[in-house]
């Protein structure tokens, strides 16, 4: 465990895991809501694989990565190891043309997709003896032209268009909203719940990551299924 970092001791990283997952156990009480319902995203992108390691141990899951290479070295790294046969990873970097047949046959889920091509791409190099490739479709809630992610109105034509993939699972929506936005994740369960209603026969369709350590409760008060944190988790990076 040498290249734990030095900021941070092994301790130290599973006390901040365990103070995370209290927090988000209180948000889903004062939300009536199971605790169970909302999945931890463990954001271990620059960290080492001997920290995802330590939290596995402990019972973390899920693991997202933002950065390909880095993810694969480690993936690679963990997959020799008992504790971590279990771990499902996340892709949820900015995707190019390039990359998607790397992430199609590394990852579990990909939260970042926005167009057709990519949609795809990953459907086609998706190999043929894992399981379909769980998918979230991004979406630009607040239309920033500094952000990834579809437009609401480009959701229908992107939704239809996965459905026909069959080596895609589309699971829901991921939004990362603007700081100044204090109905995103209201305007977002609306558009999920929305989907739900008009694709009835839409299976699968039961996650929206949305929220990070600083709104996790108001997103989770808000349907969130899933919660992305890094830095309360891992410590900053450098």
């Amino acid at each position: 465990m040498k290249d734990i970092e030095n900021s941070m001791n092994s301790q130290s990283l599973i006390e901040n895991w365990q103070q995370v997952s209290r927090q988000m156990t209180q948000a889903c009480e004062h939300s009536n809501r199971q605790a169970e319902d909302v999945t931890l995203l463990a954001v271990s992108k620059t960290k080492p694989a001997s920290m995802i390691a330590i939290l596995a141990q402990q019972g973390q899951g899920h693991f997202g990565e933002n950065y390909l290479q880095e993810a694969i070295e480690k993936i690679e790294t963990l997959k020799e190891q008992p504790e971590c046969a279990g771990v499902v990873w996340h892709y949820i970097g900015s995707i190019q043309r390039n990359k998607t047949r790397d992430i199609a046959e590394h990852f579990d889920w990909v939260q970042t997709v926005e167009r057709d091509i990519i949609a795809k791409r990953l459907n086609d190099q998706r190999p043929a003896e894992m399981p379909p490739l769980n998918v979230l479709i991004q979406v630009n809630i607040d239309n920033e032209a500094s952000k990834s992610g579809c437009l609401p109105e480009q959701l229908p034509e992107l939704i239809t268009t996965i459905k026909g993939y069959e080596r895609l699972q589309l699971r829901g929506l991921m939004i990362i909203p603007a700081k100044t936005d204090t109905n995103a994740f209201a305007r977002t369960q609306q558009l999920f719940d929305a989907i739900k209603q008009s694709h009835p026969k839409l299976n699968g369709w039961d996650t929206l990551s949305m929220g990070m350590s600083g709104d996790m409760e108001e997103a989770i008060a808000k349907g969130s299924t899933m919660v992305r944190v890094g830095t309360a988790i891992f410590g900053e990076r450098h």
